[in-house]
């Protein structure tokens, strides 16, 4: 497309960011195939001519954001705005699945932890327990105990 060099130009420049065109659907596929993306931009009439084709680059961008964009009406200033405001979106929702996955793993350690320091805790109690097996679990507790005090700590 006439133009696409200088808008990747305005954005790379404008937003440090690495930009790869690709000339086909084709070659926009391979592209996706072999690298991750943060952004697919797509032109309008592309897009329009060949929804198969478009539906098929949105399948294979993975978790990158798909922006379909008409060059002939976009200025350069504004497809960077765009593109900005995609990175953004895209990047407070990396930060929100993080957040959501650490809650979950951190919630499910705890469940552990709380199992593993119940169990030592009877076992110890046991009165048929050799002193040395009394020694490895009385260690077992320790460790449980010293990682669930490390998930207590306030994050910094």
């Amino acid at each position: 497309m006439a133009g696409a060099v200088d808008y990747a130009d305005a954005l790379a420049q404008q937003l440090r960011v690495s930009v790869e065109l690709a000339a086909t659907r084709k070659a926009g596929l391979e592209a996706l195939r072999r690298h991750e993306y943060a952004l697919v931009i797509v032109e309008e009439s592309i897009a329009e001519a060949d929804p198969a084709g478009a539906d098929l680059l949105w399948k294979q961008a993975g978790l990158a954001v798909p922006l379909q964009v008409n060059f002939a009406l976009s200025s350069g200033s504004r497809l960077v705005r765009d593109v900005r405001a995609a990175l953004a979106r895209r990047a407070h929702e990396q930060s929100l699945a993080l957040r959501a996955a650490a809650s979950t793993l951190e919630s499910e350690l705890r469940a552990t932890l709380t199992g593993l320091l119940l169990h030592s805790q009877l076992a110890l109690a046991d009165p048929a327990l050799t002193p040395n097996l009394a020694e490895r679990l009385k260690m077992m507790h320790e460790l449980a105990s010293t990682i669930r005090q490390q998930l207590e700590r306030p994050k910094a």
